[in-house]
């Protein structure tokens, strides 16, 4: 799985770091897949024309980089793509700040980490489908 971190250096979330998978939020009037196509461009370059099949929906509040509170819906698509390299020519401002780097991980690879990871059940989130 393609994860990337995230370092934020300053601001309300200064000095958190963890891994976790492309993505960000929807546009109006986006759908979901047609999000997750767009951030994927957007972060790695990689134009997917679809997507795999949804395999899970998450719904928390988290602290926004800029500190304040918001309510999140997440969709999960599985994607299998051959090698590809990865551009960050479409990154925002503030993806160029805060991914500060990527690497392809395996589920051993995953299972055995010490660094933070989210989702913290993404193993048992990919195994289920």
């Amino acid at each position: 799985m393609l994860l990337f971190r995230f370092r934020f250096r300053s601001g309300p979330l200064g000095g958190l770091s963890f891994w976790a998978l492309p993505g960000g939020a929807l546009e109006p009037g986006e759908s979901f897949a047609d999000g997750a196509r767009r951030e994927l461009a957007e972060e790695t370059g990689l134009e997917a024309p679809a997507l795999g099949p949804e395999v899970a929906v998450r719904r928390y509040v988290m602290r926004a980089p800029e500190g304040d509170e918001v309510d999140v819906e997440e969709r999960y698509f599985r994607l299998s793509v051959d090698a590809f390299e990865l551009t960050t020519a479409g990154r925002t401002a503030l993806e160029q700040e805060i991914l500060a780097e990527h690497r392809w991980w395996n589920a051993e690879e995953i299972g055995a980490a010490t660094d933070k990871i989210y989702p913290e059940d993404l193993l048992e989130m990919m195994a289920a489908q």
